[in-house]
């Protein structure tokens, strides 16, 4: 049995105020690069991780494999069942870069465990199990339906405090929209080696400090999201997609992500934007940082990798419009 599934951009969380009964909400678009590929097959023996020997992922061995055998552990639970299983990466991207990989890697370890046991749960069901989208839902739509995704984040009522997905444990967030992507339009990442993003105990306190975020910010990002970027998307204009992702990323929560991150961050982006790229900012935590454009950038790619310095990555991509894929 094997998978494969994609990366996502996390263009911004929409509410980390919470005076009006909800918090979290995101907005983010499903990448068809970097992806993740992985079998799975039933063993007698004690569950096993194996990894591609073209893969260079010393380094992140530990959190994957971590976070395999974690929801391979909640699933055999949640389905009564006592098996092992040999898990074999055959193509894997980075932790902790911003393109949220631990959402991708958890949910494809359950559904491939599911469809093993030859049981049907929804993707929504395998989030809950394996406990992923407790403050956005991106990742957990996008490896479910793919295209640029908006979710309504959780009610005060369920989530009583400003957490990041890695520790809040309550239900994925409703899906508010979805659409396809256009297809003409391209997708410039750029990941700077050795910067890396937020994550564990950092994360939670960098929420902690600088949350609640001022409503007035909360009302502006709504209303470009609603009245600029999705009908952009819809219309194709991506003159105002760019004005609505740019002003988006100067606001709330996605303002002090980007302002906690070194000079670095700040150069690659300004060098998008003084190239012509309509859409730039940064992904997430960081330090991934993007450009959206409906022209060429295969040029940016050599100087881009110039400006970041050795084992940097820089991938040109397209929107994603389908979820994951399982074959037998």
């Amino acid at each position: 049995m094997k998978i494969e599934t994609s990366s996502r951009l996390h263009l911004s969380l929409i509410d980390l105020n919470g005076s009006e009964g909800r918090v979290d909400g995101g907005i983010g678009i499903t990448l068809k690069n970097p992806s993740l590929i992985m079998t799975c097959n039933e063993t007698s023996s004690e569950t096993k991780i194996l990894y591609d020997d073209k893969l260079d992922f010393n380094t992140h061995i530990n959190d994957c494999n971590y976070k395999i055998l974690d929801a391979c552990t909640r699933m055999n639970e949640y389905l009564g069942v006592n098996k092992s299983y040999t898990f074999h990466i055959e193509q894997i991207y980075s932790f902790h870069q911003g393109l949220g990989l631990g959402t991708q890697l958890a949910l494809s370890t359950a559904r491939l465990v599911a469809k093993l046991n030859n049981i049907e749960l929804s993707t929504y069901e395998l989030a809950e199990i394996v406990q992923r989208g407790g403050t956005s839902g991106i990742g957990v739509h996008s490896f479910d339906k793919g295209g640029l995704i908006i979710d309504g984040g959780h009610k005060r009522s369920v989530k009583k405090n400003f957490l990041p997905s890695s520790v809040s444990k309550v239900a994925p967030p409703p899906l508010l929209a979805r659409y396809d992507f256009p297809e003409e339009w391209n997708i410039i990442l750029a990941t700077p080696n050795r910067i890396p993003g937020a994550s564990g105990d950092k994360e939670v306190n960098i929420f902690q400090e600088y949350t609640p975020i001022a409503m007035n910010d909360v009302e502006k990002i709504s209303y470009l999201t609603l009245m600029k970027l999705m009908p952009a998307v819809v219309e194709k204009d991506i003159v105002s997609f760019g004005e609505a992702v740019n002003q988006i990323q100067t606001l709330g929560f996605k303002k002090i992500e980007r302002n906690l991150q070194s000079n670095k961050i700040t150069d690659i982006i300004k060098y998008m934007d003084n190239n012509g790229i309509p859409a730039v900012g940064m992904s997430s935590f960081g330090p991934t940082c993007f450009g959206i454009t409906d022209t060429n950038v295969n040029s940016m790619k050599k100087d881009l990798i110039d400006m970041m310095g050795e084992k940097s990555k820089v991938w040109i991509t397209k929107g994603k419009n389908q979820g994951s894929i399982i074959k037998k």
